[in-house]
């Protein structure tokens, strides 16, 4: 089993959000995909809902982003 980030995809109702990738990064996306699926025993998440993942994690663990938004909520 491979050590990944992210963990299991929450199936969550989806909002529609069009963005272009450079096709090295949709192929590594859906490599990823293909590897988080395998490990948790589903199939592979759809790319956009793998990059709200990733982004939902990059803000969570981004202590700069923390610091931050707590002083604008004083």
């Amino acid at each position: 089993m491979a050590k990944l980030k992210l963990g299991p995809i929450a199936d969550d109702k989806p909002v529609k959000v069009m963005v272009e990738l450079p096709a090295a990064l949709h192929r590594d996306l859906t490599a990823y995909a293909e590897i988080l699926g395998r490990d948790a025993g589903q199939r592979p998440a759809d790319a956009p809902r793998l990059i709200v993942a990733m982004l939902e994690r990059f803000m969570a663990t981004d202590r700069g982003f923390a610091r931050a938004k707590r002083s604008d909520g004083d």
